[in-house]
């Protein structure tokens, strides 16, 4: 395949992957009902820099280390659903009235919400299995240095993550307008990503 093919097709892989509702899908819909748009697109923010993180670590080979002690990937696997699962319980717990001081009370800090996003994104298992599994696939020593094919890579990849995740923001804070009053947006929000971060360790788990 010529270097044109290789990029299509890697764009393809990587869109069908963060297509895919997860840990950072379920993060950015959460800030956004509950923080409106700016918070919602910190969110995405944050994901976009950590996957940015994964693919420099990939590049220099820490997926690699990560094969080699499987107990490291499940510790990553238990983090990052525990996190997950921990704000998925805040919003269950805050019930509709919390939800409507929410609406009323000034924001979130964009800085906090970006870097809680980031961590979301590095805790996320599903990004290493992909580093693992995907990335390595893509880049040819015979074609050139590998930098330079990592950051094309890369750029694909944040773009797509920006393209859905922020697409999801924005969706999401529409209808945390038109919800929000009941709450029951956010109580579903939270008790999905319990449920995403129950599912992730029990089918993620690795041996």
């Amino acid at each position: 395949m010529n270097g044109s093919t290789t990029l299509w097709l890697y764009f393809v892989l990587v869109l069908g992957i963060i297509a895919l509702p997860g840990l950072d899908m379920a993060y950015v819909l959460a800030n956004a009902l509950v923080g409106g748009r700016g918070a919602g697109l910190a969110a995405v923010a944050g994901i976009v820099a950590g996957g940015i993180c994964h693919i420099a670590m990939g590049a220099l080979g820490v997926a690699a280390i990560v094969r080699l002690w499987p107990a490291l990937f499940n510790l990553l696997l238990v983090a990052g659903a525990a996190y997950i699962g921990w704000i998925g319980w805040q919003l269950a717990r805050a019930g509709a009235t919390t939800f409507r001081v929410r609406l009323d009370a000034p924001a979130r800090p964009a800085a906090s919400v970006f870097l809680k996003g980031m961590a979301t994104c590095l805790l996320n298992p599903k990004a290493y299995v992909f580093m693992l599994a995907v990335f390595p696939q893509f880049l040819k020593p015979a074609q050139g240095p590998i930098w330079p094919q990592a950051a094309a890579l890369g750029l694909i990849t944040a773009g797509t993550q920006a393209g859905v995740y922020g697409g999801v923001a924005l969706l999401a804070q529409r209808a945390g307008t038109s919800l929000g009053a009941s709450g029951l947006a956010t109580r579903a929000v939270g008790l999905l990503l319990v449920g995403t971060g129950i599912a992730t360790v029990a089918q993620g788990w690795q041996a």
